[in-house]
């Protein structure tokens, strides 16, 4: 395709579309998740599995999968927010904590203990009358402890 065709076919106005959208979800989505999250959330030096509320296996394995696929979408849109409007690096730290990986929990408490980004999600948290994010002393964050298992649903 001819670059003239693409910025005058209906691809532009679809790019826009899903731009307007993906900016508008996530201005709802990120303070909503932030908010919800415990103010001792980065507290601890490992966080352990959480006990998934479904029994059975297969809804089980359905729930992660589309929870790590939500939180790739998240990752994904918050690149794009990078160049393109809306918050993107405080969507791509909620995409990564949806995600399940080793050493999730270390790479989320060393990107939320930056000020400026600590700032925005406390910010965030105290519109929506929350307490700020408690956090360890700043030696307990060096992202090469061995503190790294993290695969909470």
């Amino acid at each position: 395709m001819e670059l003239r065709e693409i910025l005058s076919g209906s691809f532009l106005w679809w790019s826009l579309l899903l731009s307007a959208i993906i900016f508008v979800g996530t201005l709802l989505a990120v303070p909503w998740i932030v908010t919800r999250l415990p103010a001792d959330y980065f507290d601890h030096e490992r966080r352990d599995s959480a006990k998934p509320a479904i029994n059975h296996p297969l809804l089980v394995h359905l729930f992660l999968v589309l929870k790590n696929v939500a939180g790739l979408v998240f990752v994904i849109a918050g690149i794009a927010m990078l160049v393109l409007p809306g918050q993107g690096l405080l969507t791509i730290l909620i995409g990564i904590s949806l995600v399940n990986f080793p050493g999730k929990y270390r790479l989320e408490r060393y990107l939320a203990s930056k000020s400026w980004i600590l700032r925005s999600l406390n910010w965030l948290r105290h519109r929506g009358g929350k307490p700020p994010f408690h956090f360890p002393s700043s030696a307990d964050l060096d992202p090469g402890s061995n503190a790294d298992t993290d695969s909470r649903s």
